[in-house]
């Protein structure tokens, strides 16, 4: 068989759909917080158990009605369960090379680690405070910055009262560590 008609990867293509913010590293881990793992084996569960299930019984009960080529119901079926698959191929790899730290066993240190909230100054004054999460539990919207971001490149492994280097498409900006705090152990 000709090379042309064989689909081969080198790479992983649902990777490739994410931003370049959710990537992992070429050769690095997926770190994720025990919650972080438990929410994506939750939404793999459901995806599984649930969702799947109910919609490929849709798409059975759509294709027995007939033509199945302006039947809506089947068509959207169909690109549903496309996307249901993808996400739990994502969700399967994603967990397979997880790699779940616990914050909590740096409890009471000043030095910033996976998991760190960090408090931090800029120049002009303002504070602005973060968690050093994983690519695939940190929303920015909560205050929450995946490990591969620049912010938390910059702050990783700096103490209380260093200063950074923060790189910014509009210059170099030094940011002062001001507190880091862990989650209590066992909470």
């Amino acid at each position: 068989m000709s090379k042309a008609f064989v689909r081969e990867q080198d790479h992983d293509e649902d990777d490739e759909a994410l931003p370049a913010g959710q990537r992992i590293p070429a050769g690095g881990k997926n770190y994720i917080t025990p919650q972080g793992y438990a929410r994506l084996q939750q939404e793999l569960k459901w995806l599984l158990d649930e969702e799947r299930p109910r919609v490929v019984e849709t798409v059975a009960w759509a294709a027995s009605n007939g033509d199945r080529s302006e039947n809506g119901d089947y068509l959207y079926g169909k690109k549903r369960l496309r996307e249901i698959d993808r996400r739990i191929r994502f969700l399967t790899k994603r967990l397979q090379i997880a790699e779940v730290v616990d914050p909590s066993v740096h409890h009471g240190k000043d030095q910033v680690f996976f998991g760190a909230t960090v408090t931090y100054a800029r120049e002009d004054g303002s504070e602005e405070t973060v968690t050093i999460l994983g690519i695939d539990e940190a929303d920015s919207a909560q205050g929450q910055v995946s490990w591969i971001s620049p912010v938390a490149q910059a702050l990783l492994r700096a103490r209380e009262g260093d200063e950074v280097r923060l790189r910014t498409p509009t210059g170099v900006q030094t940011l002062e560590i001001v507190r880091v705090q862990y989650p209590v152990p066992g909470a």
